[in-house]
C-alpha cells in the first residue's frame, strides 16, 4: 500500500490540490488518500455513483470505449475521475481549486500516476 501512498501524495503536491483518492466503485471504499479535504469519504462515494453510471451506460452501448478520466466542473474546485485501465472498478479521484490549479498539468499527472501504481 505504500506504492499508494506514495503516489496520492506526489498528486496533492500540484499546485491548488485539496486531495487524492484511490476508491474501489464496487463497494465505495476509499483504498488510500492524500490531502486534507474533510469531505472526501462523501466525494467518494458520490463518484462511486458517477463511474458506475458511466460504465453501464458503455456497457449498456456496447461500446469498446473505455474511460479516461472524466472531469466534474464546479464553480470553486474540478474533479478528476479516473477508472485504472487494468480494473475500471478502481479509480483515481483528485479534487483540485479551481482558481489555483491546471487542469490539464492535473489530467497529466494523474494519468502518470496510474501508470506508476502497483496494487
Amino acid at each position: 500500500m505504500s506504492n499508494v501512498t506514495e503516489s496520492l501524495e506526489r498528486l496533492v503536491e500540484l499546485a491548488g490540490a485539496r486531495s487524492a483518492a484511490l476508491v474501489d466503485s464496487n463497494s465505495g471504499m476509499v483504498l488510500g488518500h492524500a490531502g486534507s479535504d474533510a469531505g472526501l469519504d462523501i466525494a467518494a462515494a458520490a463518484n462511486t455513483e458517477v463511474v458506475r453510471a458511466q460504465l453501464k451506460s458503455i456497457g449498456t452501448l456496447g461500446s469498446t470505449d473505455v474511460i479516461d478520466d472524466i472531469i466534474i466542473t464546479l464553480s470553486t474546485q474540478f474533479d478528476i475521475v479516473r477508472p485504472l485501465t487494468a480494473n475500471p472498478s478502481i479509480f483515481l479521484y483528485l479534487a483540485m481549486d479551481k482558481n489555483k490549479s491546471n487542469m490539464a498539468l492535473a489530467r497529466y499527472k494523474v494519468s502518470e500516476c496510474e501508470a506508476q501504481l502497483e496494487l
